[in-house]
């Protein structure tokens, strides 16, 4: 699929007012950090679509991106930052939760996990919570070009085996770095393959 127009749409910290519509809705989560302003801002072809920073936990709404006219990008605020206090935590929390819980447009949830690191129990945590709550999601390793192969490899290989634990099949995953454009191609494909399914 070729993404030939993606626009910024609207933020807002409550689900009630994101857009009206039938629109299919592909949504974005991870930890702080872990690079998902950057992969939207390489899978639409837009620099400066999704604000990007350097201090993690700044995304603090529900973004909403229109691709193509016809489907839209949704940017989340990420979860586990650790310098936000209670209060803030917990209004990211209500944001994320009634968004994914409420918003009969969301179609697919993208889990970005930072394929740099072992397996952090705040991710694991959260998909099971998805699990738990029979929400439809696919697994974005991010950051793919700062290992070397064996050790990219090899830490992939780790979480899907932590994830086995828990589930009897695993979810679709894909591996991806916004510097060299890895797995663009299959992350759009993917998208365009469900929405070609929700229009039959």
């Amino acid at each position: 699929m070729d993404i030939t127009s993606a626009e910024f749409t609207i933020s807002n910290a409550d689900v009630q007012k994101c857009p009206e519509g039938s629109f299919p809705e592909y949504a974005f989560i991870g930890r702080s950090n872990v690079g998902k302003s950057s992969l939207i801002n390489m899978l639409t072809g837009r620099k400066g679509l999704a604000m990007t920073s350097a201090t993690p936990g700044k995304t603090m709404l529900i973004n909403h991106f229109l691709i193509n006219k016809s489907w839209y990008i949704v940017d989340l605020p990420g979860y586990g930052y650790a310098k936000r206090g209670q209060k803030g935590k917990e209004q990211i929390r209500n944001i994320i939760e009634s968004y994914i819980l409420q918003r009969q447009q969301m179609t697919n949830l993208f889990v970005l996990i930072d394929s740099r690191l072992a397996p952090q129990a705040i991710d694991l945590q959260f998909i099971e919570w998805l699990g738990e709550n029979a929400i439809p999601f696919a697994i974005v390793f991010t950051k793919a070009d700062k290992l070397k192969g064996g050790r990219l490899n090899n830490n992939i290989s780790q979480y899907l085996q932590k994830l086995q634990e828990q589930w009897e099949e695993l979810p679709p995953y894909f591996v991806t770095s916004s510097e060299n454009r890895l797995g663009k191609k299959e992350l759009l494909d993917y998208m365009e393959s469900i929405n070609k399914d929700l229009n039959k």
